[in-house]
């Protein structure tokens, strides 16, 4: 505002002066360009001294928004401080209970592998052991008569069958179970039961079939025919004697893989055609044995009917002795009947007669009685 004043000084002085010189003369033209002179080193003057005050309140200016720049800056710096602490704090306690919580994961997780190696390493002794077992060729032959043994005493009853007998007379061959069939005289046929395990050529199989060779696959299986034929053969020559036994026994596999196998191969028609020798799993062994159960209910039952007949025989003759009792008692009955018939009619009218006679003579006495009295 104040330059806007000078500025407007300065030309109305220039215009006087114009004024001034078009109507005055050289002295006085040389008076007023001195003063004019004079009032333009006022105006630079003061013109000067604006400059300079406002230049040093642009400097106050300057002075006071660098102050209030620097405490802005200042408060924002300590207000970012803050806001970082907390944030960091924060950051820290998240961070901190996620690893926590990661670690207490990473250890169950750790705990949980550490439990499963040691059950991994129990199995794996386990299974050592087993294959231990396995390997023993009597382990074998006692854990498969132990399954027949369970299968057995779970379907038929300790009387119909029997353990380690020598089902041929004059053998030293024992066979681990025999049923006994009784005959319709009483006598008791033996069927045998044994059971075969050949696990060594079975585990040699299953490892041919896992190799894929077509070679050792078809080598394997022929080795496996091979043995459980062997062993049919063995227990038709060892236990089965007609008529102690019947003229066919039951080879049983203790496993459903081993017994599929056989069947695959059709063993089961050949070993019945060449040496009477029926396959049986242990599913196939619980059913052959109910239907052998059947079997013994049945003769239960035709036993148990011929008694019955006995009985109602026995019925019948005592029932014909009753009937003539019971006509000799009917007879009986009528004489009596007749004699009791004579003893009321007959008897009672003369008892009746007396009675009345007594009854008259009572009645004349208490007559006379009274009149005496009189």
């Amino acid at each position: 505002m104040e330059i806007l004043l000078c500025i407007l000084s300065a030309v109305t002085i220039v215009f006087l002066i114009i004024l001034l010189t078009r109507r005055s003369g050289t002295s006085e033209t040389a008076q007023l360009s001195a003063a004019v002179t004079a009032a333009q080193k006022a105006i630079g003057e003061m013109q000067s001294d604006q400059l300079a005050a406002m230049n040093r309140r642009v400097e106050d200016l300057k002075t006071q928004l660098e102050r209030q720049l620097t405490e802005i800056r200042r408060e924002n710096n300590a207000q970012l401080e803050r806001m970082q602490k907390t944030v960091d704090e924060k950051l820290q306690e998240t961070l901190d209970a996620r690893i926590s919580k990661s670690f207490s994961i990473v250890n169950e997780r750790l705990e949980q592998v550490y439990k499963g190696l040691g059950e991994m390493q129990t199995i794996a002794r386990s299974v050592g052991d087993l294959k231990k077992v396995f390997s023993n060729v009597k382990t074998r032959g006692i854990l498969g008569e132990m399954q027949l043994g369970a299968i057995l005493s779970e379907i038929l009853a300790p009387e119909q069958y029997t353990e380690n007998i020598a089902t041929v007379p004059g053998s030293r061959n024992v066979v681990e179970f025999a049923i006994r069939l009784p005959d319709s005289d009483g006598a008791i046929t033996y069927m045998p039961i044994d059971s075969k395990f050949p696990a060594d050529t079975y585990s040699a199989f299953l490892e041919a079939q896992e190799s894929g060779d077509k070679q050792k696959i078809d080598a394997a299986s022929r080795l496996l025919r091979q043995r459980i034929l062997s062993e049919a053969r063995d227990i038709h020559e060892k236990y089965v004697s007609p008529p102690y036994t019947t003229d066919f026994a039951i080879m049983f596999l203790p496993t459903e893989g081993l017994y599929a196998e056989a069947v695959n191969r059709g063993l089961i028609e050949e070993l019945q055609s060449t040496y009477k020798i029926m396959l049986a799993g242990p599913s196939t062994m619980a059913a052959m044995l109910s239907s052998i159960r059947m079997g013994f209910k049945t003769i239960a039952i035709e036993k148990r009917s011929a008694e019955v007949w006995e009985i109602l025989g026995a019925v019948k003759t005592e029932f014909g002795k009753f009937s003539a009792i019971l006509d000799a008692t009917r007879k009986r009955l009528n004489q009596a009947n007749d004699e009791l018939d004579k003893l009321v009619g007959v008897r009672t009218r003369a008892i009746v007669k007396k009675l009345s006679s007594v009854e008259q003579l009572d009645s004349d006495n208490y007559q006379n009685d009274i009149f005496e009295e009189d």
